[in-house]
């Protein structure tokens, strides 16, 4: 599907930034291990420097590195239930996951979208994983479109992606924490958590 994977995977490795399609809303990433590109995200966005970034991948499993184990009975529950889709999981972050991609904190959300394009950007990305958070300036609205991500991304992101038909949906994702068994929601978003 996608056109352009040499020059994806060239982009990221050299420290790029992609803007891309999700489930929920475009998004705008870079490895999380490049210290350039996160920084280069934080700049394009004017972001607050203690907003963490997210990371996504294309499987729950390329993600299970970077976060403490062994997970809680319940966020094993969680993932096992609304991934992939449009949960993203807060829990304690292991060693791996570098303090520039969570603004210092113990803590790193996780997500793995439902979105073919995504998808397939995740398997040609070195280590498979995003460091991530939506394709738009801070306190603006959040892409919806690529037209929209093409806009707001202009001469920042190093690359949009085209959608090639897997549209976002519209409505950001459900961000909850897990700490023990408890449960606590950051962000209401597209998901209603049941267990």
């Amino acid at each position: 599907m996608l056109k352009n994977r040499e020059e994806i995977k060239k982009v990221l490795d050299n420290g790029g930034v992609i803007a891309y399609v999700t489930d929920t809303v475009w998004g705008l990433g870079c490895l999380p291990e490049s210290e350039k590109g996160v920084k280069k995200i934080y700049e394009i966005k004017h972001r607050e420097a203690q907003k963490p970034l997210i990371l996504m991948s294309n499987e729950a499993y390329n993600l299970l590195e970077y976060v403490r184990q062994p997970l809680s009975k319940t966020a094993s529950l969680l993932i096992k239930k609304y991934f992939p889709g449009a949960l993203t999981l807060v829990v304690e972050k292991s060693s791996k996951t570098p303090d520039f991609v969570t603004s210092g904190m113990n803590t790193v959300g996780i997500r793995v979208p439902d979105n073919e394009v995504f998808k397939e950007i995740c398997e040609i990305a070195t280590g498979h994983v995003l460091a991530t958070t939506s394709a738009n300036l801070s306190h603006q609205p959040s892409a919806k479109t690529y037209e929209q991500a093409l806009e707001n991304m202009k001469d920042l992101a190093d690359l949009v992606i085209p959608d090639y038909g897997y549209f976002a949906k519209g409505l950001e994702s459900t961000v909850a924490g897990v700490f023990g068994d408890e449960i606590k929601i950051f962000r209401q978003g597209a998901i209603d958590l049941d267990l």
